[in-house]
């Protein structure tokens, strides 16, 4: 046996619980771990283009949990993937639809796919498409009299709810409602293979006169069903909960979403993560549902009309309110990283999936943030319980359905985000359950000393280790925030930890460098790279430069390149700093400048004493990638004596990435030379292939 620091603790200062974690024979197991990642393009048929938009969406699987159907809209079609094997997923072809698809389950052989066909927001329509998963063919189609949002089939596979949504127009009186027609659920009985026998009449649960908001407009956005054939719905838009019992066809049940003040949360778009506002008596309004058991529910609150409180909530099926999230996901955002400070200012990360299963024995909550890339576990602790903070996991962009398969012990996500000109493409994701330990993260940041808040950082794009500490770091964030900051990190037995985020300082006025490296000075204070750019509207990022600042960020002086090097300039700049003894200082350039081959980069080197710089150049490779793009520098690291580190990558991503190294080169009896003189090439060896 042997002990761990708990994930919780790394993350002390949130709302989360403090609990006390051994691993042993009782959590062996208990985590989950990427395994798979299937890029869903590679389902398209012979004859569309790979760059052609692709979505997954919505994703669901049969009862062996071996076929997964998924929706993409874009596309209107169903993709099928074969994952037998979840390392492997193989794609497994498509059905045309005719119409949007935007949502699916599978009960026998039949994938039953809710299908939007609306013309307008006037005149909503749509069918349900029955798919023999077998054939691979539409066998029926049953009119839903109505725009579909979302399907879901009862656990003994005898009914199948539909929340018909007719959605507001966000465009005709600024998105206000009501704007009829009203929204309804639909509902069909089922034959022994999923079949609906009652698709030519679906019976039709009108749910006007429940909500607060706009009652005469209901808006059903997502649906859910448990073992008592008890369908719960949320109004999203009418920030309401209405529960229909299946058989008798008639509600049961019904509430408000109510509302929920919550404190220390980024509420600004102005490029500084600082998690120091609130929103008070905002309306929750849930998009999707998951029933928890069969007396309790669980509730993204993602909000989409004048609310969203940036969480979830577990209720009662009575409408009591047993546990908010609070900032919690907010807050999860923020300390990984993941915060995505374009939306502060709206609904932040946005909760949009829930889903419920059990894994390995125990009953977990899974909560994707849309805005966020991520997926937060939690294992619940029982009713009127908090529930436990598990794990955090990373998803491709957008995640949209979130789908747990008991059957398989696993977890699967489908992200929705697909722009193959930006080199993003939609993805479908299997973790297993079955780690001993999250993989994820490596590192988090903590809570400021000072406010108590948490830490904000992302886009960190240098690194330096502490000559005289091996477990404290420093890094640095690019011209992603408004203001340039250096992080202090310490290292542990779990993730790295932000412990400090000091922000630079210039003639007493906050500085906002484009910083890509950072190195130890021997006074204690940094060096720091900025990339520079000619074109930037900031003339503190407009000329590569290095930057000396003291240990509290504050700014000392700035040092320049010859302004004849400058005139060979282009955007791609300086990319990382290290230390060559005590008086010089080597930077790398991340591309090739207008006096360079093409094939080339530079290293430039400042001797201190002198003011003075000389360079030398280094071979790039030459680019692999299917979609060609570039070879370039990112960092550089002194490994000690005349030995340095080297990142070498193309500007690809996911699985159009290609190069990705780590090389090293040695300065040992290299003569640098001036700018205008002939400037000798290194030689590199790898020494890492990511």
């Amino acid at each position: 046996m042997r002990t761990c620091t708990p994930y919780s603790l790394l993350i002390a200062g949130t709302a989360v619980a403090l609990v006390s974690t051994t691993l042993s024979e009782a959590h062996a197991g208990r985590y989950l771990d990427r395994v798979a990642t299937l890029p869903v393009f590679l389902n398209l048929p012979a004859g569309i283009p790979a760059e052609s938009e692709t979505v997954a969406e919505i994703v669901a699987a049969d009862a062996n949990g071996e076929l997964l159907a998924y929706t993409d809209g874009p596309g209107q079609r169903i993709g099928f993937v074969d994952i037998t094997d979840l390392e492997a997923p193989v794609p497994a072809g498509i059905v045309d639809v005719t119409g949007e698809p935007t949502s699916i389950t599978i009960v026998g052989n039949a994938a039953l796919a809710a299908v939007n066909t609306s013309p307008d927001h006037v005149e909503p329509s749509g069918h349900l498409a029955i798919i023999d998963i077998v054939s691979r063919e539409v066998i029926a189609r049953c009119d839903l009299g109505g725009q579909p949002d979302s399907v879901a089939a009862s656990p003994d596979g005898a009914f199948l709810a539909v929340a018909i949504e007719n959605e507001r127009d966000e465009d005709l009186n600024d998105g206000i409602i009501p704007q009829l027609p009203a929204g309804h659920l639909a509902l069909l009985d089922l034959d022994g293979n999923g079949v609906p026998t009652n698709c030519d009449a679906p019976r039709m649960i009108d749910l006007t006169g429940l909500a607060e908001v706009a009652p005469e407009d209901p808006e059903p956005e997502f649906v859910d069903i448990n073992n008592d054939n008890i369908a719960v719905i949320t109004l999203q838009e009418n920030n309401h909960i209405a529960l229909v019992d299946l058989a008798g066809g008639s509600i049961v049940g019904h509430f408000s979403a109510g509302t929920a003040d919550v404190y220390g949360i980024d509420t600004k778009t102005d490029r500084q993560v600082r998690a120091d506002g609130r929103v008070v008596g905002i309306a929750r309004e849930p998009d999707a549902v998951a029933w928890l058991d069969d007396d309790r529910l669980v509730t993204a609150n993602e909000g989409d009309y004048e609310g969203g409180s940036r969480g979830f909530t577990i209720f009662s099926k009575t409408g009591e309110v047993l546990y908010d999230s609070g900032n919690l996901i907010e807050h999860l955002g923020v300390l990984h990283g993941h915060y995505p400070e374009h939306r502060a200012g709206k609904k932040g990360t946005e909760p949009e999936g829930v889903d419920v299963g059990t894994l390995g024995g125990e009953r977990l909550i899974f909560v994707g943030s849309e805005r966020g890339n991520f997926v937060a576990v939690f294992a619940d602790a029982g009713a009127g319980q908090t529930p436990e903070l598990l794990q955090f996991l990373p998803t491709a962009v957008g995640p949209e359905g979130i789908l747990a398969l008991p059957q398989r012990n696993a977890l699967v996500v489908a992200s929705e985000v697909d722009s193959e000109e930006d080199g993003i493409r939609s993805t479908i994701a299997i973790y297993a359950h079955d780690a001993n330990m999250p993989a994820y993260p490596q590192i988090v940041s903590t809570s400021d000393s000072r406010s108590g808040l948490p830490i904000g950082w992302g886009a960190m794009s240098g690194l330096a280790a502490d000559p005289m500490d091996p477990r404290r770091l420093y890094a640095v964030s690019d011209s992603a925030y408004a203001r340039s900051a250096i992080y202090e990190i310490e290292l542990g037995t779990g993730p790295a930890r932000i412990v400090a985020a000091h922000g630079l300082m210039k003639d007493g006025e906050p500085a906002n460098y484009d910083l890509e490296g950072i190195a130890v000075a021997a006074d204690g204070g940094f060096w720091l790279a900025s990339e520079g750019n000619p074109d930037s509207d900031n003339p503190q990022q407009q000329r590569s430069q290095l930057v000396k600042v003291t240990a509290d960020g504050t700014v000392e002086r700035e040092v320049f390149l010859p302004e004849e090097v400058y005139g060979q300039a282009i955007r791609f700049g300086f990319e990382g700093v290290a230390t060559w003894g005590e008086d010089r200082l080597v930077v790398a350039f991340q591309r090739a400048w207008k006096d360079d081959a093409d094939d080339q980069a530079k290293l430039g080197i400042h001797d201190i004493a002198n003011d003075s710089w000389s360079f030398v150049r280094y071979p790039l490779e030459a680019p692999k990638s299917e979609r060609g793009g570039w070879v370039g520098l990112s960092e550089i690291t002194a490994l000690g004596g005349d030995r340095f580190a080297i990142i070498e990558r193309d500007n690809q991503p996911g699985s159009y990435a290609v190069i990705k190294t780590v090389t090293t080169v040695s300065l040992e009896g290299v003569e640098p030379a001036a700018f205008g003189e002939e400037i000798p090439v290194m030689e590199k060896s790898v020494a890492i292939d990511v």
